[in-house]
């Protein structure tokens, strides 16, 4: 086949900003497509192909180096719509910062590992951009438009992840083997494992400063994992501050905070899903971020698998399909520059010769 893919065969953006987060997304592609995208001058990103669960599928990653947030995630959504014009919907994967409340009513015992799932709740937005808003005579914030300035994820999104909820608790059953069959898979520095709940520490902080550990029960090992659904805050900062993360936790009722979504949904309506890869805390740190990755990509996964399409086309599958039909196939890039300068049949094969 051609080195060349067709964008306009793609349908499904699978957003994944960070490295990590991309590398779980390719490992459980069911084909990675060979080849490369055409580009031109002003298109500023490289993105992989694939198919999975029959939807081809463009997966979109920032640039090595490059500060991730909303400006960042704006950027690379921008061009993805511009750049695929047949996208059906898209998906944000990757992870965030859970925001456990123990003594809540009822109380919320999220984990490192867990996924979050952005879905709207009483009166909250699914996605809350909690720093943009205006001051108050009264020092305190408002958000714009009470929290709902960001676009709703598509209609057939939702449907997707309302039926797996459904299943609920053990929605769980139907992404984990996802995840097992890519945790023991490499990436840079390590592999997609649980690093295990021995190692997954909350801590509670008194107004100086001091830390003090969370008691909480061992999970079960069947029931290691559990998917949250509700409001997600989006921002421009990174927060490891426990007393700002509860503020926002308590105010806006969210159950996880990340910096992509604010900046994605106005340009592409995705769905939101998220693993846990810390607390939003001072003790936030990269050990999670593979197995958090995993998690979130393996329920991605899961949305897809309730996505039926009427209809599956690889490259390598439609080229098989033309040929057989008698139709014209391409074995090398056409431009416009390419005119034909001459032709001849033979055996019922009309050869074309391109100058």
């Amino acid at each position: 086949m051609s080195d060349v893919l067709d964008p306009a065969r793609y349908t499904v953006a699978w957003i994944a900003p960070l490295e990590i987060e991309a590398r779980a997304a390719l490992h459980l592609l069911d084909h990675r497509h060979r080849g490369r995208f055409p580009l031109a001058r002003g298109d500023d990103y490289i993105f992989h192909a694939g198919d999975m669960c029959g939807h081809n599928i463009v997966i979109g990653t920032l640039p090595a180096g490059q500060e991730y947030g909303t400006g960042s995630a704006a950027a690379l959504a921008s061009q993805v719509k511009k750049f695929f014009p047949n996208l059906w919907f898209g998906l944000l994967v990757g992870v965030a910062a859970g925001l456990p409340r123990p003594n809540g009513d009822p109380p919320r015992d999220i984990r490192l590992g867990d996924v979050l799932v952005a879905l709207p709740e009483g009166d909250s937005a699914g996605l809350v951009a909690y720093d943009l808003g205006k001051e108050t005579a009264r020092d305190s914030f408002q958000l714009l438009r009470f929290g709902h300035v960001l676009a709703t994820t598509e209609v057939v999104v939702r449907s997707a992840i309302g039926s797996i909820k459904l299943e609920a608790p053990n929605d769980v059953d139907i992404f984990l083997p996802y995840y097992d069959a890519i945790k023991d898979k490499e990436h840079a520095t390590g592999t997609f494992a649980d690093p295990g709940q021995d190692c997954d520490m909350l801590y509670e902080f008194d107004d100086d400063g001091g830390a003090r550990e969370v008691g909480r029960p061992r999970r079960p090992d069947a029931r290691r994992t559990r998917v949250w659904y509700g409001p997600i805050g989006s921002g421009e900062k990174l927060i490891k501050n426990a007393r700002k993360r509860n503020e926002l936790r308590d105010r806006y009722n969210v159950i996880g905070l990340e910096m992509e979504a604010a900046g994605t949904m106005n340009r592409i309506p995705v769905g939101v899903i998220r693993g846990v890869s810390d607390y939003g805390d001072p003790h936030k740190n990269k050990e999670w971020q593979p197995y958090a990755a995993a998690m979130a990509a393996a329920y991605a996964k899961a949305v897809l698998m309730e996505i039926h399409p009427r209809a599956t086309i690889s490259p390598d599958s439609q080229l098989a399909a033309t040929a057989a039909q008698g139709g014209p196939v391409f074995n090398g890039p056409i431009s416009g520059r390419n005119v034909v300068a001459g032709a001849s049949a033979s055996g019922g094969t009309m050869n074309l010769k391109f100058s």
